[in-house]
């Protein structure tokens, strides 16, 4: 069943052709938006990383490859356009909220969100420029492994962690003390269940993590804004039914946000294998029990274990219903099928559902390759796990030209290519001459 995590990171290494759109980032807009984020840095101004973390942003737009940002490279690709400067992002590289060096000049990428919201495209600024801080002083991501993170019993210690790192957000004093033991011990528990993937889980919780903290405490305005929007990001996290792009990001910016109260100097971080979990326990004078699991029963019993037990049971139900249901969607006769060649995938984490050996089921997705650009709003669209094919239902198909529909979906082919009929099914191919 964990086939489908291996789509996590492929997925983000591969590139799109688009033509080149319109955005809602007008210069104006686009203008503004680097003053609230140079605003943001300013306010802090080194106070929590030792400098302005402020410099050169990029942001682009996902579906046009369209590049907005505040300055120019060092050799000239982007061209400046009424106080900003502009350009196309090559298909072939990743579009991601990450540090990338683009004509010589180390850049923060932020993707555009798909519709306008200030707070996630001032954040996402920030959260690329901390990136940008992060590999300035040799500290850069080499990959996580994380197909553990689904399992079930994984994710029963992953819940019950988050549920007690809530309760020492929330509280103060010795409440809060508890509530931290009682979440470092689930940790451990979890830790002693896959001790093989404890380097990659405290690297991912840093790269990840206090990118996280750093744009939600930079982003907000007070400390009850501060918490407000934390408790979100830990409820929509909560809720997704894969943990594997997001418990790093989540479980790092959390412990982070507790050293912080305590007065933590984060200047002193500087290596992606420190323990956020082990500077916790010294800052707050925590023991713990030479086994964690031999306690964490017990004291699991205080924080809902068989709501998230059933939580769990539902999943696994979820995910065995969604099998039966849907398989024939995707392979009984007629579907349209996608050869995959260098494709470009833009979704919703919340969107993800694994389909075990069938692949992966992305609820709603925006799939570009070589061949045009497929969007699915909604009936699903199956993603092999060998990344080979895409195949979505032909029910309600309709055909204009290079433009195609059916029920959910629809289509836009590029030149030189076209959806022809094989083997009772419909086939995205090159033109035969």
């Amino acid at each position: 069943m964990n086939k489908w995590l291996l789509l996590i990171v492929p997925l983000l290494l591969a590139g799109c052709r688009e033509e080149v759109q319109d955005t809602y980032l007008t210069p104006e807009k686009a203008s503004a938006y680097f003053k609230k984020v140079e605003s943001v840095c300013n306010r802090d101004n080194g106070k929590l990383w030792g400098r302005n973390l402020y410099g050169p942003v990029m942001y682009v737009d996902r579906a046009s490859r369209k590049i907005i940002a505040n300055q120019s490279d060092q050799q000239g690709l982007l061209k400046s356009r009424e106080g900003i400067y502009t350009g196309t992002y090559p298909r072939e590289l990743l579009v991601n909220n990450v540090a990338v060096n683009y004509g010589g000049t180390l850049f923060a990428m932020a993707p555009l969100p798909m519709q306008e919201d200030e707070y996630r495209i001032i954040n996402r600024a920030v959260h690329a420029l901390f990136h940008c801080y992060q590999e300035s002083i040799g500290y850069t991501s080499s990959g996580f492994r994380r197909n553990h993170l689904d399992d079930k019993n994984a994710r029963l210690w992953i819940k019950l962690e988050w549920k007690a790192l809530r309760k020492a957000v929330t509280t103060e004093g010795e409440a809060q003390r508890v509530a931290l033991r009682d979440a470092l011990v689930f940790k451990g528990s979890k830790r002693e269940l896959y001790p093989g993937f404890t380097g990659d889980e405290i690297k991912f919780e840093n790269y990840e993590g206090l990118a996280a903290f750093t744009y939600i405490l930079l982003s907000t305005n007070s400390s009850e804004e501060n918490q407000r929007r934390l408790l979100e990001f830990l409820d929509r996290t909560y809720s997704m039914p894969s943990f594997t792009r997001s418990y790093g990001a989540l479980t790092g910016a959390l412990y982070a946000n507790l050293l912080y109260r305590k007065g933590f100097d984060f200047t002193t971080i500087r290596s992606e294998n420190i323990d956020l979990s082990r500077e916790i326990i010294n800052l707050y004078d925590i023991q713990l029990p030479q086994v964690c699991r031999d306690v964490a029963g017990s004291i699991a019993l205080n924080y809902d274990l068989s709501a998230i037990q059933e939580e769990e049971d539902r999943r696994i139900e979820e995910i065995k219903s969604r099998l039966h249901r849907l398989t024939s969607t995707f392979t009984e006769k007629p579907v349209v099928i996608f050869e995959l060649e260098s494709p470009y995938f833009d979704f919703e984490d919340a969107d993800v559902h694994p389909m075990d050996t069938l692949g992966t089921l992305y609820s709603a997705i925006r799939v570009s390759d070589n061949w045009g650009k497929l969007t699915v709003e909604k009936g699903g669209c199956l993603v092999s796990n060998n990344l080979k094919y895409v195949r979505i239902t032909s029910k309600g198909y309709k055909a204009d030209r290079n433009r195609f529909e059916g029920e959910g979906w629809h289509l836009v082919i590029n030149s030189g290519w076209e959806l022809a009929p094989m083997n009772e099914n419909y086939l995205v191919r090159k033109m035969i001459p």
